[in-house]
């Protein structure tokens, strides 16, 4: 399809999903509206069921009706999926195989997640405030292939054996890698590669393989190889030398975790899910909390810095994603909390308090 922000709007999908995913889906459209006012842009939304909350409506996680809807779209922006209601790992049909048929069916190779240690936030983080202060990392993780996809077994005859592979191609390495790369030349010329080549064969192919794209392709990056273990230690004790850092899916996916503490909270974190064309999904790191959901307690920050990517790396529009990081700033430096961030002198409010607060400062700019 020709998509629509090559005519002036932005035809976007979203997809609340469960527990805390529709109240910050619903700040993070309010703070997108803003923009949308203060540049002059159309943002032209469209809901679509996922997750449990499709389960239950269709009998499906990702039913027909939202896979058409999201292919004629722009973007998709998605709240989180899952909770207790559907938390049985053995069920034919779980939430979670929403998420997983959109990268599919979008081949969604790269999953972006910036961590970024905000001033007014060092408090809130375990380490030492020095340790945490100027971190501002992109993770890139290959998010399609790997020991999360390779040939598996759930048990042998007996039912006490099981295994599964990690598998990769040259193919897979590449792209993610020419990804990672080019996001580097955009910022401090500098590539961090994570593997364990020193045990795992398909790491060894990792690691010629980045090797190569990055020294014919983008020789003026650092390119630098670190052992999964000994990154993990660096990340703790001097993350702020770190910039890009490019890995492979299950390693992506336990350090991105881990890197939630330099920012104080799992809600302050979003992330852009992409593939060779649009449209990409955009999404909070958090999970769908049900605890808390529907109580005006969630922090609605990863979703609204989720749109900041979706302007960014979905549309182009770096002015108007730069806005929304800015305005999140001011608001934390404002004193404004959510109870996941709180300290003793904070101001404490809900999710659409928070929200309103950041959209407000956006429409106060223009």
């Amino acid at each position: 399809m020709e998509h629509s922000f090559s005519m002036g709007r932005f035809v976007i999908t979203v997809l609340p999903g469960d527990g805390i995913g529709p109240e910050v889906t619903a700040e993070a459209l309010r703070v997108l509206e803003a923009v949308g006012h203060r540049f002059g842009h159309q943002f032209e939304f469209h809901e679509a069921l996922v997750g449990g909350a499709a389960i239950d409506a269709t009998g499906s996680p990702l039913p027909p009706e939202t896979l058409d809807r999201c292919r004629r779209s722009d973007a998709i922006l998605l709240g989180a999926v899952g909770g207790p209601k559907w938390d049985d790992p053995a069920a034919p049909v779980r939430p979670e195989q929403g998420l997983l048929g959109l990268r599919k069916a979008f081949d969604l190779f790269a999953n972006l997640r910036p961590v970024r240690a905000f001033s007014p936030l060092l408090h809130a983080t375990p380490l030492k405030a020095g340790i945490v202060q100027g971190v501002d990392i992109l993770f890139v993780r290959e998010l399609t292939g790997g020991l999360y996809f390779g040939p598996r077994q759930e048990a042998g005859p007996d039912g006490e054996e099981a295994y599964d592979t990690m598998r990769y191609t040259r193919a897979e390495i590449e792209r993610v890698v020419r990804l990672a790369a080019r996001l580097a030349q955009g910022r401090r010329k500098k590539l961090t590669s994570v593997d364990k080549a020193n045990v795992l064969a398909a790491s060894r192919l990792w690691r010629r393989v980045t090797e190569a794209v990055v020294r014919r392709e983008f020789p003026d990056l650092a390119l630098e190889h670190i052992l999964v273990d000994a990154f993990a230690m660096h990340l703790i004790r001097r993350p702020a030398v770190f910039d890009v850092v490019v890995t492979e899916n299950m390693f992506g996916d336990i350090l991105t975790d881990e890197a939630a503490v330099l920012a104080g909270s799992m809600g302050m974190l979003p992330s852009a899910s992409l593939g060779e064309a649009p449209p990409g999904l955009f999404e909070p790191v958090h999970g769908s909390a049900p605890d808390i959901a529907g109580r005006d307690l969630a922090n609605p920050i990863g979703a609204i810095l989720s749109g900041a990517l979706m302007l960014r790396y979905g549309f182009g529009l770096e002015a108007e994603a730069r806005a929304i990081e800015q305005a999140v700033e001011a608001v934390l430096e404002a004193g404004y909390r959510t109870q996941d961030i709180a300290d003793g002198e904070a101001r404490v409010v809900g999710t659409k308090e928070m929200g309103e607060a950041i959209a407000q400062y956006i429409r106060s700019e223009a």
